[in-house]
């Protein structure tokens, strides 16, 4: 539980930095309401002035609901906060996906959370040259997920990274870093009778990530992102994700994502699959 606490303390920790830092900033130098711009993208940077700051939150919510020979219902909510101040560049994001299944008894007939899943994840880019190419990175990560054979994934990493390429329709951020790891393992009811609990594993990592973001057209958005945390440490559970996305503009601040997701754990429990995949439709609302 100790343990725990420091990780979100932590994710909050790198979503705030940045933040700070401008109020420290706006108590020597006072800005004007006029450079605090909310927009769910990312106004053309040479229209905004050099000390303009960007804040951006949405929220996202899916259900799915079937009927028949199976009852059950699926939640899929979820929050993103980004934020950006001169050298700084900050996200933290939360999801959450519920699946709730009805369980006959002798009794009755209800509801119950047969899965379920949340994360939330954070990091903070600070740019290191005048061109904001170059960036030095901290992130966090943490997971919980019964679809998969863990209790809990969490990850720390910070490194170096660098904006290869930016203009208004398209960009591609790509950073790497070493890092560190903790796996969690699922302890099954069964296994709880006999005596059996569930392990930590530690591993230090190579972690790698890349971000292609693709305007289509005014109303259409492409993503692409790529992770890699490669165990150093040979025998431990390394993980890859693959995540694509297309977001389309419905009116000013409602919006319909489409997002598929592939992860894959190297090292998992033989009645386990090494990959799980996620494929998700949501309306995203901004504010």
């Amino acid at each position: 539980m100790f343990s725990r606490f420091i990780l979100l303390s932590t994710l909050a920790f790198f979503f705030t930095l940045p933040v700070l830092a401008y109020a420290q900033e706006t108590e020597a130098d006072s800005a004007d309401a006029s450079d605090i711009l909310f927009s769910l993208e990312k106004a053309d940077e040479s229209q905004q002035p050099s000390s303009g700051t960007l804040f951006t939150a949405s929220a996202q919510l899916g259900f799915l609901y079937l009927t028949g020979n199976t009852r059950s219902a699926d939640i899929k909510t979820g929050l993103d906060l980004r934020f950006e101040r001169d050298v700084w560049r900050s996200f933290f994001v939360f999801d959450l996906l519920v699946k709730k299944t009805e369980i006959e008894s002798e009794d009755s007939q209800k509801f119950e959370t047969t899965d379920q899943k949340w994360s939330i994840a954070s990091q903070t880019n600070y740019t290191l040259d005048a061109a904001k190419q170059n960036y030095i990175y901290g992130s966090v990560f943490y997971e919980e997920n019964r679809f998969s054979g863990f209790d809990s994934q969490a990850s720390m990493s910070t490194g170096w990274g660098r904006r290869w390429f930016e203009n208004k329709a398209a960009s591609f951020d790509a950073d790497v870093g070493p890092g560190f790891k903790r796996d969690v393992t699922q302890v099954t009811t069964e296994e709880m009778s006999k005596g059996m609990t569930s392990q930590t594993q530690d591993t230090l990592i190579l972690q790698a990530q890349a971000l292609y973001i693709r305007h289509i057209n005014e109303h259409i958005e492409f993503k692409q992102l790529f992770v890699i945390k490669h165990a150093i440490e040979k025998g431990q559970n390394s993980i890859y994700k693959a995540e694509s996305s297309i977001t389309s503009k419905l009116i000013d601040s409602l919006q319909l994502k489409v997002n598929f997701v592939i992860d894959y754990n190297s090292k998992v429990d033989d009645d386990k699959a090494n990959l799980n995949t996620e494929t998700s439709v949501v309306l995203i609302y901004s504010f």
